[in-house]
């Protein structure tokens, strides 16, 4: 199972409109979201150049790579996480409304199953020494190549794409013990993409986001919206109503799922008001 840990207005949103939201990587908690991974490319780059003794290739990598991070909202990624971890404490605090939400489970298999394309399953992974990255040998030895030829540019540009995909697999190692997974979209690698982006309009802010259509992913494999959710679990801190939660099931046309609901068993503080 891979856990998604909510509030109950997204759930709302998962369940009974069968939406998903994909959000804005660079707006994540992360503060080093995308960036670490690019960063990392980019010194390991540098660092393999500059024992070549080279001024030129080693400053045309320098301007290039500066160039490309200026870019970087343009090449936004939009991802909806998910945990291995079941009934976790650190889940519930930072993404569960401080354990009054909700969390759902998600049968892998079926995730993996229903993606392709533009939209993947990733496993999040939690380093920040790009050194042994296949990319940085890619990049090194395009740089290397003689002149900045249109061709040379191009092969540049093409792999600048392919890193900022990537970098939406890695995260800082302080958050390695979340053992994260994500559903991942990169809308500026093609212009093929589907699914038209959305705003969420806030008191504070307007938030762009990408839906999935869960009900329409789950009907080409001939399932059903209820066989893709594993169980539900209700918050440590949540007032919500179990026999409430069943009749809003119930009346979403989901029956199925009121069996499989279950209650926190983390021992988690309320929080003072």
């Amino acid at each position: 199972m891979l856990y998604h840990y909510t509030d109950f207005a997204a759930f709302d949103g998962i369940i009974r409109c069968g939406e998903l939201r994909l959000n804005n990587i660079l707006n994540m908690n992360d503060a080093s979201e995308m960036t670490l991974f690019i960063n990392g490319i980019c010194k390991a780059v540098i660092e393999k150049l500059r024992m070549d003794k080279d001024t030129e290739k080693l400053r045309n990598a320098q301007n290039f790579f500066i160039e490309q991070m200026e870019l970087e909202f343009n090449y936004s990624a939009y991802a909806a996480c998910f945990s291995r971890y079941r009934d976790d404490a650190a889940q519930w605090e930072r993404y569960g409304h401080l354990g009054q939400g909700v969390c759902i489970a998600f049968h892998e298999a079926l995730l993996k199953k229903m993606v392709g394309g533009v939209v993947s399953l990733q496993e999040v992974y939690y380093q920040a020494d790009m050194r042994e990255h296949h990319l940085v040998d890619e990049f090194y030895h395009i740089f290397k190549e003689d002149g900045q030829t249109p061709e040379n540019l191009s092969k540049l540009q093409n792999l600048m794409s392919d890193a900022w995909v990537e970098s939406a697999a890695f995260k800082h190692p302080s958050f390695a013990h979340e053992r994260e997974f994500r559903l991942v979209v990169s809308p500026f690698i093609s212009n093929d993409f589907a699914v038209e982006p959305k705003y969420h309009i806030a008191r504070g802010r307007i938030k762009k986001y990408y839906p999935l259509d869960l009900n329409r992913m789950c009907g080409k494999l001939n399932l059903h919206m209820s066989d893709l959710v594993g169980e539900i679990i209700i918050g440590p801190t949540s007032s919500q109503s179990l026999p409430i939660l069943q009749d809003y099931l119930e009346d979403c046309g989901l029956n199925i799922l009121k069996k499989k609901i279950s209650m926190s068993d983390c021992p988690l503080r309320k929080p003072t008001s």
